[in-house]
Formats: C-alpha cells, sequence, structure tokens
C-alpha cells in the first residue's frame, strides 16, 4: 500500500490532485502537506493535513520517515509571474524545496513527482510543434527553476536510482481551486468575470497563443505517470504534455456561445505578455501518449461548458 506525501497541497493542481489520491489509495494513505495558504475545508476534513515548509530538510525529512512515506508528488514552488517579482524567494522554494524532496526519497526510497512547466522552454526554442528534446534556454528564474528541476530529478534517478517522473504542464484551467500567479491565470479568471460581470479585461493579447489542459486532466496525467511501469519509460522528466492551444479571443468567442452578452477587452501586463511570448505555442506530447498512453478527455468546447457550469452553480452558492 502506498504511503503518500503531497507537498504544495493547498495550491492549484496539490488541493484537486490531494483529493483524487484520497479517492484512490485511502485517505490515511494521503498526507497533505502546505506552507503559505491555508486548506480548504475539503483538504482538512478529508484526510491528514500538515504544516511544512519544504525548505526545512531536517522537517521534511522527519514527516517522510515518521509517516512511511514511499510516494512524494512535490507541487510546493513559486509560480511564473509572482516569481519574477520574487527570483531569489523563487529560487530558494523551487531549488532548495525539489533538492531536500530528493534527498529525503534517496534516504528513504520514495518515488517522486516533479512538475516541470512550458516555461522550462524559452525563446529559441520551436515554438510549433515543441518537440520532446531540444533547446530549453528559459528567459525567466521560473522556467530556469524548471529546467535545473528536470535534471536534478534525472541525476538522482541515474546517480542514487531514485524513481522521479515528471511532465511539463502547460497553463492549467480549475473550477475548484483559484489560481496563485501564473502567466496562464488569464483562462481561470475570465469565467468569473464572465458570469459574474459579463465582461473581462485580459492581461494577454488577444492573440497570444498558448497550450492549456483542464485540471481533471492534469490530475490524470500525474497519477497515470505515476503508476506506469517503469520498463516502459524512455525518459522519465519532462514529458510535455497537453489537451488544446488556444489564444484569449478563441477562449471569449467559445464563452459567447454560452453567454451572448459576454464581452472582452485587454489591458497588458507588459510582464505576464513578455513570459507568455517566450513560450512554446503548442508543445508536440507524442512521447508521452506512446510512452504511457497519455490521451486528455477534454478540448476546448468540453472544458468551457463544464467550467461554465461549476463556476455558475458555486457562485449562486456563494
Amino acid at each position: 500500500m502506498a504511503k503518500i506525501l503531497v507537498t504544495g497541497a493547498t495550491g492549484q493542481i496539490g488541493a484537486e490532485l490531494t483529493l483524487a489520491l484520497r479517492e484512490r489509495h485511502g485517505a490515511d494513505n494521503v498526507i497533505a502537506a502546505g506552507h503559505r495558504r491555508e486548506p480548504s475545508g475539503n483538504l482538512a476534513q478529508t484526510g491528514p493535513y500538515l504544516s511544512l515548509d519544504v525548505r526545512d530538510a531536517a522537517a521534511l525529512d522527519a514527516v517522510v520517515s515518521g509517516q512511511r512515506i514511499t510516494v512524494i508528488y512535490h507541487l510546493a514552488a513559486l509560480l511564473s509571474a509572482v516569481a519574477e517579482e520574487q527570483p531569489l524567494q523563487a529560487w530558494d522554494i523551487n531549488m532548495n524545496g525539489l533538492l531536500n524532496v530528493l534527498e529525503s526519497a534517496r534516504k528513504h526510497g520514495c518515488q517522486v513527482f516533479f512538475p516541470s512547466s512550458i516555461a522550462a522552454f524559452g525563446p529559441g526554442t520551436p515554438p510549433f510543434d515543441t518537440p520532446q528534446d531540444t533547446v530549453q534556454h528559459p528567459s525567466t528564474i521560473y522556467g530556469i527553476t524548471k529546467v535545473t528541476g528536470e535534471l536534478l530529478c534525472d541525476y538522482y534517478h541515474c546517480r542514487y536510482g531514485v524513481d522521479a517522473r515528471g511532465v511539463r504542464y502547460p497553463g492549467l484551467i480549475s473550477n475548484q481551486v483559484l489560481p496563485g500567479g501564473g502567466t496562464t491565470d488569464y483562462a481561470v479568471d475570465i469565467f468569473y468575470a464572465a458570469v459574474k460581470q459579463r465582461h473581462y479585461d485580459c492581461f494577454l493579447r488577444a492573440d497570444t497563443q498558448l497550450d492549456m489542459m483542464y485540471m481533471p486532466d492534469a490530475i490524470q496525467a500525474a497519477i497515470q505517470l505515476m503508476e506506469t511501469d517503469a520498463n516502459r519509460l524512455m525518459h522519465r522528466n519532462g514529458f510535455n504534455v497537453t489537451a488544446m492551444s488556444f489564444t484569449p479571443a478563441q477562449l471569449a468567442a467559445e464563452i459567447q456561445q454560452h453567454l451572448p452578452g459576454f464581452t472582452i477587452g485587454y489591458a497588458i501586463d507588459p510582464l505576464r505578455q513578455a513570459i507568455a511570448d517566450s513560450w512554446p505555442r503548442h508543445m508536440d506530447d507524442s512521447a508521452a501518449r506512446v510512452e504511457w498512453g497519455w490521451q486528455p478527455q477534454y478540448d476546448l468546447t468540453a472544458m468551457v461548458t463544464d467550467m461554465l457550469r461549476h463556476i455558475t452553480a458555486k457562485l449562486r452558492n456563494e
């Protein structure tokens, strides 16, 4: 029986991944750990929760050892836009936290999931059908920590045999947890504005095309990769995964199919626009499809329909 630790469990991915893992493995076998945010009611009430700063190596190791952890989903990190405002703190959290997790995994024989990102690429990367193995020269501190994290996970696997695996997530869209400082946050914010005000001012240009994924697919990708027979994997870290690719204008047009009165304007944030411009428009995720059977369930139309249904119900109940 797996005993799982989820760091960054109060974040956008962590909150939903924790609940999915508890359904799969039993509530008592999945420990949620957070530091910067208070846990939601669901997170705190459905299973064990503890406060943990992943930069504290001794505290982390005590949890891994004391709880007999066998799998660590390491999600604690500062995201792209926030990281640019606090680069030293981003390096400290993103890199020292990961190093501590890998060290604990080495000592206690744990499997590790590390989420990389589309941000691991840069302006010199082929922007369309971005290959699995290609140039990675990111221009943001967030991207730099993700490339370094991929390499560090590969090193710990080759040097110490740590079973570390990961994907390069695109922008993620959730109907449960609000985003926390990412460049693709508009793709969540727009739904709340559409339902409440029927208008949204987007911080990216109308024609900014980026890969995206609905959170149920993101959760499935993490679990599926971690449960795949290791003998099938030619790669281990940094698998490209995507589900859809669209612009703010295309997303707005899809929302207008449901809410005809919805309008969109543009108030460009130079920082986030520059970050978005440095990322690929669409990744080639064929390696993930071949090596571990990756197959998303949601396209743009299905995602918008489901998001509007959940957000409308959520706001009605508040």
